[in-house]
């Protein structure tokens, strides 16, 4: 029998190798469940030592049912399904992967731009129709010399601007948080999010979801935008304002969209931005390849039995709970 009980909450995955494989080696087998509710988690994680959670709520009141837990490792960058304050509280460690998919998601929100800017698959839907003409994409406007604006300047976006940079485009950012030298060494100016919304002709996000972000680019940012600016989405959907992106392209505000996130997912069927011509819909994929989901699960086991032998993980979300959790730090 496991030392420790290690519960993944919930999951998509059709294989758990890279899991696994890591967790072998502390003889921790994993429990598998698929909680959609507080309750769930609750009934099946109140006794756990660990969980590695993908969307189930683990919110304060769940933390709080929580008799042993040590560590909350999620699959993915974002942490938005935990309540970090309530887990810091507790004394549980959280964990994240902040730096997989880093390809993946860059190259997928430079595929949309590239998409939106050449109109390719306005074009590709036309020639399926029967319609051989360029002009139903007019106008098209020459790539080089435009500006793309990034929302947030972490690892992804980092990553973004060196690629667009090989297209020509002049980089611009918006983050509070990064030190002005960061940017300047990638050659790409920090702005305010007002001038970045202004100046940009191509706007990409790539901000964590939190209260903060929730809704930042709004009316008042899109009434900024240039009519022939085009917003880009490969982060959560929630930090666009959904209704008020639907009334700037149906007011012709500005030129498109590309989103491979949207505020409810999967999309209903009356969105009004399906019927939408300028608008490339993705089912939250930028993240996936093969590689980058091996290397997912890989590290959120590791930050799980880092946790369980001692350490504080490579990925902690909540320094502070070193002040209640006393663990080496690994060399």
């Amino acid at each position: 029998m496991s030392q420790f009980k290690v519960v993944v909450t919930d999951y998509e995955y059709s294989t758990f190798a890279p899991e696994e494989a890591v967790l072998d080696k502390l003889g921790i087998q994993l429990t598998f469940e698929q909680c959609k509710t507080e309750d769930d988690v609750i009934a099946a994680c109140k006794d756990a030592d660990a969980l590695i959670n993908q969307y189930a709520p683990i919110t304060r009141r769940v933390i709080e049912q929580l008799d042993n837990c040590k560590v909350i490792s999620r699959y993915g960058v974002g942490f938005n399904t935990i309540d970090v304050d309530a887990a810091t509280e507790k004394g549980i460690i959280v964990g994240n992967v902040t730096d997989y998919c880093l390809d993946e998601v860059s190259n997928h929100a430079m595929a949309l731009l590239l998409s939106l800017a050449r109109k390719v698959t306005l074009l590709n839907n036309s020639v399926k129709n029967g319609v051989w003409d360029f002009k139903v994409a007019v106008p098209i406007y020459r790539l080089q010399g435009k500006t793309l604006g990034l929302v947030g300047f972490g690892n992804i976006p980092q990553t973004v601007a060196r690629k667009a940079k090989a297209f020509d485009l002049n980089v611009i950012a918006y983050d509070p948080f990064v030190a002005p030298e960061v940017a300047a060494a990638q050659n790409v100016e920090l702005v305010t999010l007002e001038e970045l919304c202004e100046r940009s002709d191509y706007l990409s996000v790539h901000v964590p979801l939190n209260a903060q972000t929730e809704k930042m680019i709004s009316t008042k940012e899109f009434a900024m935008m240039k009519k022939e600016a085009f917003i880009i989405n490969t982060a959560r959907g929630p930090i666009i304002d959904e209704q008020a992106l639907i009334e700037a392209l149906q007011a012709g505000t500005i030129a498109g969209a590309g989103l491979d996130v949207l505020e409810t997912e999967p999309i209903a069927a009356d969105n009004p931005l399906l019927a939408m011509d300028n608008v490339i819909l993705n089912p939250h994929s930028a993240f996936y390849s093969v590689e980058a989901e091996t290397e997912l699960k890989r590290k959120t086991a590791e930050n799980v039995a880092d946790v369980l032998s001692g350490y504080y993980p490579t990925y902690l979300v909540n320094k502070a709970v070193k002040e209640k959790v006393k663990l080496e730090d690994k060399l």
